[in-house]
């Protein structure tokens, strides 16, 4: 598992292990990246299915709760297919976006 530390922000990314492993090891590691906003890059993965984004729901609902972004990354699904609790972006630089926004909306209580 690889970490990517950008000031609040960590982008985190796997090469060669499966989803369900990648999803462990995640979990496993949670505990030193807990406090940063996540970026999940899903790149790859050479095929993703919605069930297999719903594997991050739990984690997501967790980590959003602590008033902290968690946004999944991926080119290889419509963010349609997928619920509105889960952030889905085709593009890192979105996911920055959207992390921008969300830092927005808890600075103005909205």
């Amino acid at each position: 598992m690889i970490f990517d530390k950008i000031g609040t922000t960590t982008i985190v990314f796997q090469e060669n292990i499966s989803l369900k492993r990648f999803i462990e090891n995640l979990n496993g590691s949670y505990a030193k990246i807990k406090n940063d906003h996540l970026i999940i890059n899903l790149f790859s993965f050479s095929k993703i299915s919605s069930d297999d984004v719903l594997e991050f729901l739990e984690l997501s609902n967790s980590h959003r709760s602590a008033n902290k972004s968690f946004v999944l990354v991926t080119d290889k699904l419509d963010y349609d297919e997928v619920p509105d609790e889960i952030c889905l972006v085709p593009t890192i630089q979105e996911a920055k976006d959207i992390i921008e926004m969300e830092e927005i909306e808890r600075d103005l209580d909205l």
